[in-house]
């Protein structure tokens, strides 16, 4: 844990999906905040990250992984309220669980948010996922996310133009965009 309160006390490091893509950049785009947990808990074998598979039917990003987190709602008045209730709401997590270590850098989504990545420490719980919204929970290892190694560059047709982006596998899970993203960022600086 450390390691990563260290990190956050390295200046920079704000992402985009557009990274990669600086050409897709759409003009005059209007952001909409959101906010993300990325809840560090013990594991078996140490450190590991909470990760969702948001549920097959949704409009938007079906089946993709992702954090725990939404949109910041008028009655959240921090990015910090915003993940603790979308993390109770979406996974069960009382927030009473959470110790809130601080701010990641940034992220604006191609789909028009800036995503503020909350990261904390979780004690131990046993999730209960709202299926309007989470397929399933799972866990991958810190020290996986955190070697430069896992993460690879790969490309998809989007939209009829060619997009690279992040993505950082781990058993069955394909993880990738977003959440990639600012798990490199995290990677960079707890390494750098």
């Amino acid at each position: 844990m450390d390691r990563l309160i260290a990190a956050l006390t390295r200046t920079g490091g704000a992402s985009s999906d557009f990274d990669l893509n600086p050409g897709l950049l759409p003009p005059g785009r209007v952001l909409r905040p959101a906010a993300v947990l990325v809840g560090v808990v013990a594991g078996a074998s140490g450190a590991e990250v909470i990760l969702t598979k948001r549920a097959s039917h949704l409009k938007h990003h079906p089946g993709q992984i992702a954090f725990p987190g939404g949109k910041q709602e008028d009655s959240d008045p921090t990015p910090e309220a915003a993940a603790l209730r979308e993390a109770q709401e979406e996974i069960g997590l009382a927030p009473d669980l959470v110790r809130v270590i601080g701010r990641l850098p940034a992220h604006e989504t191609v789909t028009g948010f800036l995503m503020t990545p909350i990261l904390a420490q979780v004690a131990q719980f046993s999730p209960s996922r709202d299926p309007g919204e989470v397929d399933e929970v799972f866990t991958v290892p810190l020290s996986h996310l955190l070697a430069p190694g896992s993460y690879s560059i790969q490309r998809r047709l989007w939209r009829d133009q060619w997009r690279s982006y992040y993505a950082v596998p781990w058993g069955p899970y394909y993880i990738w965009g977003a959440t990639a993203r600012i798990l490199r960022g995290l990677a960079e600086r707890a390494t750098g």
